[in-house]
């Protein structure tokens, strides 16, 4: 934190207590505490991040809300008023070397727009919930591996790899490349709070396996999002060969790592709040009901419903939004932001803001008032959000249904969070059954 007195908001009451230290392993664990503090006293706070970038932090749901939908905050990276060093410190490393930046994440209307418009041409609703049936059979998959053993990590062995072959199944990778995308894609969970450059080197092997793969799709079209991507077309308007890579990349970089956080994040709140999973294993046995598709609610699927979304908004997969960058001065919350200046929203502690949720620390699976931001808000609403609570609906219910006794093989002192600023997820979650 910034070295001073902090003060309630904008008003001159002083702090009762001291101004919490971010970024630290125990601040990885359990971050909600400080992010308390500064929603009442700093919220919206200028701060070093670890990697010596200099960035407001946005901590308030209104706040957060505002600033997610305003226009003047853009998600260009040349806006960073830093020098081009500082400015390779944001965004995804290795991005710009391998020609990725033109995705919808690093770009601002009219760009955005376009891209978007045709983007959704290819990624339907439709083409999700007719994925259903494959993540079923990849979920089922998965726990029979393991089922017989009595014991899991399920990150290693079941929330990672779910997403990873999902993603792959649905952007038409070839079932024999699948397991080289599980391991670039490992690379860049391994090395994402840690050397940069791990995760430049799995995004290079990713960019030059994407550069072959729609090559080979543009001589034979199949039934797969790459090649709806490069069928897409508006009034004539197709994507480039380098946006049609870079869209297929962050879906995989955006899409994998929020699913695996969300299983991982929430069975361990499930294991932490017996009575609430009790109530939810309840539902899913009465229901008698596989996986819902997106929007498909019957029985049970209610409470499964309800129960993914509070997951989501209770300890979500993304911490912070990613970056911002003031394209103008502006005011948010009380403080100036001058042009170039980035601006983190802190999605963690704005889902826990007790001037919008009613009892936010505690997790409560039937919340319906439940309007989190845990995938954004606002043009950048995420994507691929329905492929997500699918993917988190099927695993969170097959796993439930298969494994009713699962338990925790530790104490949860000895788990371990992985570094980064955007994503928060567990390294491991070792869990038995069944003894």
């Amino acid at each position: 934190m910034d070295r001073g007195r902090y003060r309630r908001g904008v008003s001159d009451q002083p702090c009762p207590a001291p101004a919490p230290t971010l970024f630290t392993w125990e601040f990885a664990t359990d971050p909600y505490p400080a992010y308390a503090w500064l929603r009442e006293y700093a919220p919206v706070h200028r701060t070093t991040l670890p990697s010596g970038v200099e960035a407001w932090l946005v901590t308030r749901y209104a706040d957060a809300r505002q600033a997610l939908a305003d226009a003047r905050l853009s998600k260009n990276p040349q806006r960073h008023s830093e020098s081009a060093h500082a400015r390779g410190k944001v965004g995804i490393p290795g991005e710009r070397r391998a020609d990725l930046t033109t995705h919808l994440l690093n770009i601002d209307p009219p760009d955005h727009t376009r891209l978007r418009r045709l983007v959704s041409k290819a990624f339907t609703p439709r083409r999700v919930a007719a994925f259903a049936p494959r993540v079923r059979e990849l979920t089922d998959g998965l726990i029979d591996a393991f089922e017989e053993r009595g014991e899991a990590d399920l990150i290693h062995e079941f929330a990672f790899p779910l997403p990873i072959y999902a993603i792959c199944d649905l952007l038409g990778v070839p079932r024999e490349d699948q397991d080289d995308f599980r391991d670039w894609a490992g690379m860049m969970i391994r090395h994402g709070g840690g050397p940069r450059g791990g995760v430049a080197r799995a995004v290079k092997r990713i960019r030059t396996y994407l550069a072959e793969l729609i090559h080979r799709k543009r001589a034979a079209l199949g039934d797969d999002l790459i090649s709806d991507l490069i069928r897409a077309s508006d009034h004539g308007d197709h994507l480039t060969e380098n946006e049609v890579a870079a869209m297929a990349f962050i879906l995989l970089f955006a899409g994998f790592e929020t699913t695996v956080n969300l299983i991982g994040n929430g069975v361990y709140a499930l294991l932490r709040n017996p009575e609430q999973r009790a109530q939810l294993q309840r539902s899913l046995g009465e229901g008698g009901t596989e996986g819902t598709e997106e929007g498909g609610e019957t029985g049970d699927e209610g409470l499964l419903a309800t129960a993914v979304e509070e997951l989501l908004r209770y300890d979500g997969p993304v911490e912070m939004a990613t970056w911002r960058f003031a394209a103008e001065p502006l005011t948010l919350g009380g403080q100036h932001i001058a042009e170039g200046e980035p601006v983190l929203v802190v999605i963690a502690a704005a889902d826990r803001d007790p001037e919008r949720f009613a009892g936010p620390d505690v997790l409560d699976l039937a919340r319906t008032d439940n309007q989190h931001l845990g995938y954004g808000h606002g043009i950048h609403y995420c994507l691929g959000a329905p492929l997500a609570r699918l993917e988190a609906r099927t695993a969170l219910a097959t796993l439930l249904r298969r494994l009713p006794d699962l338990r925790l093989a530790v104490e949860p002192d000895e788990l371990r969070r992985r570094g980064g600023l955007i994503m928060r997820g567990l390294r491991t979650l070792p869990v038995t059954w069944g003894k």
